[in-house]
C-alpha cells in the first residue's frame, strides 16, 4: 500500500478538503485527487463522495480512517527503529564469560543512554563477514590470523592485552609458585579441550606453544568450565591457561591456583572491528571509550604473535 497516498487520505480527513490538505501536503490538489483516486483503486471502494461543505467519508472511508492512521504511526516506528542513534548497537564479544564482554559492561556503565544488542558468533571468519554485511557493528577479536587479511570495508584498532594466568590443581608442581616464567612450562602438558583449530584463538596458542616449547593437548570433549575446573583440581599433571579478566568461581574444597606469568607476560590481544562506513553514531563512542587511557593496560615485558603486531595498521 502506497503510504505517501494513505498520508494524503488522512491529510484530506483532517483537513476536511482536498484543496486544504493540499496546502497542508506541499502538493497541487490535482495531486492530492491523483494519489486519492490510487487508493481507492487499489482498496476497490470509494473513500470520499464530494459536497458543496468539502469531502465526506463514505462508510468504507470510515471503516478505513482508523486503520489508515494505525499504518502511519507504525511507519514512524519502523523509521524510528533505524534513525541515527535509535537503534541498538550490536556488538560481538566471541563469549559472554570474556574479557571483552566486560569492556561492553564497563561501556554501558559509562554510557547507560545507548542501548546495547549483544552477540557471540563462533570465530573471526564469521564475524568479520557479519560486520562486512552490516548485521552486525562492531566484534571484538584478534587480529590478524596468519594468512588471513581483513577485508578492505573493515577497519580494526588493538583496544586491550589481556594478560594470562596459569590454573592448577593444588598437587601440580607449580601450585605454590608465586610467579611462573613461560620457559618453565616447556615440556609440561596445557589441557585445552576448547582450542579450536583455525580460530584465533587456537592461532595464539599454536603460537605460543612453538616459542616456549609447551605442549598443548587438544583432545576430550569441551563440556565447558566446570568439568574442566574439575579436572584440573584433580591432576598433578594438567594445567590450562585463563585470560586475568575470565569470571571464575569455584568451590574452596578444589584448592584451585591461579597463578601469574611474567617475563614475558603472554597477553591476549584484543582488538576492536568494524565497518568504516557505519554511520551509527553509538560507534564512535564505544571506539573513543576502548581507546582511552583509561582502560588498564600491562605495564611489564608482554608477548604476544608477531601477527598481531600489525594491528595498529589495520586501522585506518
Amino acid at each position: 500500500m502506497d503510504l505517501n497516498a494513505v498520508r494524503t487520505f488522512v491529510a484530506v480527513v483532517d483537513a476536511g478538503r482536498f484543496q486544504d490538505a493540499a496546502a497542508d501536503l506541499s502538493i497541487s490538489q490535482q495531486a492530492v485527487s491523483k494519489r486519492i483516486a490510487g487508493l481507492e483503486r487499489d482498496l476497490g471502494v470509494r473513500l470520499f463522495s464530494r459536497t458543496a461543505r468539502g469531502a465526506q467519508l463514505t462508510i468504507d472511508g470510515q471503516a478505513f480512517v482508523s486503520h489508515a492512521r494505525e499504518l502511519l504511526r507504525a511507519a514512524e516506528r519502523a523509521a524510528a527503529s533505524v534513525r541515527a542513534g535509535r537503534r541498538a548497537l550490536r556488538v560481538d564479544v566471541l563469549r559472554r564469560r570474556t574479557a571483552t564482554a566486560g569492556l561492553l559492561r564497563d561501556f554501558h556503565r559509562t554510557h547507560p543512554d545507548i542501548e546495547l544488542d549483544v552477540v557471540a558468533l563462533f570465530d573471526i571468519d564469521e564475524a568479520v563477514a557479519a560486520v562486512e554485511s552490516g548485521t552486525i557493528d562492531a566484534t571484538f577479536r584478534a587480529v590478524t590470523m596468519p594468512g588471513r587479511r581483513l577485508p578492505d570495508s573493515v577497519r580494526a584498532t588493538p583496544v586491550f592485552d589481556e594478560p594470562l594466568h596459569l590454573f592448577t590443581g593444588p598437587s601440580h608442581p607449580f601450585a605454590e609458585a608465586p610467579a611462573v616464567t613461560p620457559a618453565q612450562l616447556a615440556g609440561h602438558t596445557i589441557w585445552m579441550p576448547g582450542n579450536t583449530p583455525g580460530t584465533e584463538w587456537g592461532a595464539y596458542y599454536d603460537a605460543l606453544a612453538e616459542e616456549f616449547g609447551l605442549t598443548i593437548d587438544v583432545v576430550g570433549p569441551n563440556f565447558g568450565i566446570d568439568p574442566l575446573l574439575d579436572t584440573i583440581a584433580d591432576s598433578s599433571t594438567l594445567a590450562t591457561f585463563v585470560s586475568e579478566q575470565t569470571p571464575l568461581v569455584w568451590p574452596a574444597g578444589l584448592r584451585l591456583r591461579l597463578i601469574p606469568l611474567h617475563d614475558p607476560t603472554p597477553v591476549y590481544p584484543h582488538s576492536l572491528l568494524w565497518r568504516a562506513d557505519n554511520p551509527h553514531p553509538a560507534l564512535t563512542e564505544l571506539r573513543d571509550h576502548l581507546t582511552s587511557a583509561q582502560l588498564r593496560r600491562p605495564t611489564a615485558e608482554t608477548w604476544r604473535p608477531g601477527w598481531t603486531r600489525h594491528a595498529e595498521a589495520v586501522g585506518r
